[in-house]
């Protein structure tokens, strides 16, 4: 995915940013009719001084009326020169604003675009990608596009027209000795431009690092009860700090190296441009040139030498930008294996609940291609039927969640959900249908009301506390010190598990969808609440299709059917007492947990 990125010469990783400043394109363009007329303004400047020197001060009469005359001059070349500042000061203030306002739109833009491709991408993605590396891409990544696209670029095309105006100028007053000057500049564009791409590599080298601390930071952080019941957080503080240390290395490595470009393009240009200036002053000495042509010859070469060591600053800014984009262009070009058809097929809804189909499937997961999950599974769920799926662990039980959910796609089988293939239906109108009840429950940074909602965002709050109710929340909700409109904390930390559970049940029975799927759903509960919850879930999966996976067979016995699962095969099927009878694994399972 990188390769051929990483081959691009170090600016043209760039271009990357081009669908985004489309949009803007007449901005763009006024802030680059400001930049112009900004650098024009700057050249504009030593005309006037230049003017100044030679009409008011040097050829002035001295006489007593010529005195009057010569205070006249000045002070309209004063004028003149306050013009020139004055225009500067408006045209530098209107590019400033614009560019400043492209920066943050595009950098807005950017990370929209970013976090929302993330979001659509399947679970294969984060199988190989850590979420402390994406965050890192969408702050620290997208803060250096924001700082060349709002600054940087727009002061290095400001100094380029200005260098290249004061280069013309400069030729077009001492033609043949400043062509040698613009020969030696070109003799020293070419070792920059081979340096700067070791410049630009060791950019991308430095963010990665950081990412990879990033990373670490944001797993430790999302089980510190972990982490400090082990008493491991010398531990986690060391393998950060030594994360941050390689960041560093490579940081002081990029910098010393960046250091060493600006050092030898300010040098380099300065020696060119003084030994122009040192040919000025003798050409004055000769009187083949004025005091004022030399002031502004001065000028522009002052203008010349500022805007060769701003190009070296800016240079060096759009190598890292160019890192920076090359990591944001690889998460957008990361294609997610499941999408949605062309032409999706619509299922039709029936009132009883869905039916699901699964025909010789076979699945292993991308991270374990040669351990298979699913073996030539098959399974036919009818409208309104209860369906429990059991076994030991690692059986291949929250599998057929996640290939129903269409997480992932099998290598080989058909899936069918309202005799519909799930391939063919988009994956909005697949998921809306499908309600489930994860063994983690999973509580957002937000209110008990609107991690409830989630399930039905245009919901009422009528609709909401009815779910809660019905879900055996709206008791421990009630105590909450505001009510449904309590901040339940970072992944719920408020709460019980007990009372999370009951949250994500509540978010699903408000959901309404004509597919059920519990997973472990009361796994978390005490043996009251589990019998409160029990009957909530009963009432719930009345006039639709559920699909239950448990360990605790206590909680499957009344389903309509059982469902064997071992090393991803189907082994037996039955009613509790049929499985039991039987013999097989199932009553072995049965036998060990009753006994116990």
């Amino acid at each position: 995915m990188t390769s051929e990125r990483a081959k691009a010469k170090s600016p043209k990783s760039l271009s990357g940013l081009l669908p985004f400043l489309r949009p803007y394109r007449g901005r763009i363009a006024l802030a680059g009719f400001f930049l112009v007329m900004a650098a024009v303004s700057t050249l504009v400047f030593p005309l006037a001084l230049r003017s100044l020197i030679d009409g008011g001060l040097v050829n002035g009469d001295t006489g007593a009326a010529g005195k009057g005359g010569q205070l006249m001059a000045l002070r309209n070349h004063f004028f003149e020169l306050f013009g020139v500042a004055a225009a500067l000061g408006l045209f530098s203030a209107g590019r400033f604003y614009m560019v400043s306002w492209l920066g943050e739109r595009v950098t807005a833009d950017l990370r929209n675009a970013v976090y929302g491709h993330v979001l659509k991408q399947s679970p294969q993605f984060f199988e190989t990608t850590q979420t402390g590396e994406v965050l890192s891409r969408l702050t620290g990544d997208t803060t250096l596009v924001q700082t060349v696209v709002g600054s940087s670029l727009s002061m290095g095309l400001r100094n380029m027209v200005m260098g290249i105006g004061a280069i013309g100028m400069l030729v077009y007053t001492n033609p043949y000795l400043m062509l040698q000057i613009v020969g030696a500049l070109i003799l020293i564009v070419a070792p920059t431009v081979i340096f700067g791409r070791r410049v630009r590599k060791l950019s991308r080298a430095s963010q990665d690092r950081v990412a990879d601390s990033s990373a670490i930071a944001a797993e430790v952080l999302n089980a510190i009860p972990v982490v400090q019941s082990y008493a491991a957080e010398g531990r986690e503080a060391e393998r950060f700090n030594q994360s941050s240390t390689k960041a560093f290395n490579v940081a002081i490595r990029r910098s010393l190296a960046r250091t060493v470009l600006v050092a030898f393009i300010i040098i380099a240009t300065s020696a060119a441009l003084l030994w122009g200036l040192y040919q000025g002053t003798q050409a004055v000495m000769r009187g083949d040139i004025t005091a004022g042509h030399l002031g502004q010859t001065v000028v522009y070469v002052i203008i010349l030498a500022s805007a060769s060591a701003v190009l070296g600053e800016t240079y060096g800014d759009l190598l890292r930008a160019a890192g920076a984009t090359e990591r944001l262009m690889e998460l957008l070009d990361s294609a997610s294996p499941i999408r949605s058809p062309a032409n999706p097929t619509p299922a039709p809804l029936i009132e009883a609940g869905s039916a699901v189909e699964f025909d010789a499937v076979s699945f292993n997961y991308p991270s374990r291609p040669l351990q298979s999950a699913l073996g030539n599974f098959s399974m036919r769920v009818t409208p309104g039927e209860t369906v429990a799926i059991v076994g030991p662990s690692g059986a291949g039980k929250s599998t057929v969640f996640q290939l129903l959910l269409r997480f992932y796609d099998p290598q080989s089988g058909r899936i069918a959900l309202d005799g519909v293939a799930t391939r063919d239906m988009a994956l909005s109108e697949l998921r809306q249908r499908v309600g489930i009840v994860p063994q983690d429950a999973v509580i957002f940074s937000s209110s008990a009301l609107e991690n409830i909602r989630y399930g039905k965002p245009d919901a009422t709050d009528d609709e909401v506390k009815a779910a809660a109710t019905a879900a055996f929340a709206d008791e421990f909700i009630q105590r909450l010190p505001e009510g449904y409109d309590t901040f339940l904390g970072e992944r719920g930390v408020r709460l019980s598990g007990g009372q999370r559970q009951r949250i994500a049940i509540a978010r699903a029975m408000l959901k309404n969808s004509p597919l059920l799927l519990l997973d472990e759903a009361t796994s978390a509960l005490d043996a009251e609440s589990e019998r409160m919850v029990q009957a909530a879930l009963e009432s719930a999966m009345k006039g639709r299709t559920t699909l239950v996976v448990a360990h605790r067979l206590a909680t499957v016995q009344q389903a309509d059917r059982i469902l064997v699962l071992d090393h991803g095969q189907l082994v037996e099927q039955g009613t509790h007492t049929e499985l039991v009878a039987r013999g097989g694994v199932y009553a072995r399972l049965a036998a060990l947990q009753f006994t116990s």
